[in-house]
């Protein structure tokens, strides 16, 4: 399990390495939009990953794209549908809620 927080509630739970961000955070409980079923289409779930970047997978070409769409993203910039966890805590701002 890694540890998962979300800012900015400050609220930490375990989360399971492999699955998505934008899984992770609705399991736990999170409201955050997701208008494309997590084909990295939308850009909805666009996250700011302030801490922990490095533990989670590489952004791949569909994420980079829509990203370099997208109006407000800087270098922290990720799309929770897209983000795979890995075994670090990872700290994360959540910019669109339902």
């Amino acid at each position: 399990m890694t540890t998962l927080t979300i800012m900015p509630t400050g609220i930490t739970f375990e989360a399971e390495p492999g699955s998505t961000l934008l899984a992770a955070l609705k399991a736990a409980g999170a409201t955050i939009m997701s208008k494309c079923e997590g084909k990295g289409q939308c850009g909805a779930c666009h996250v700011f990953v302030h801490e922990g970047r490095k533990g989670l997978s590489k952004i791949q070409r569909t994420e980079n794209e829509k990203l370099d769409t997208m109006v407000g993203v800087g270098s922290k910039s990720r799309l929770a549908c897209q983000a795979t966890l890995g075994e670090e805590p990872v700290t994360v701002e959540v910019l669109t809620f339902v």
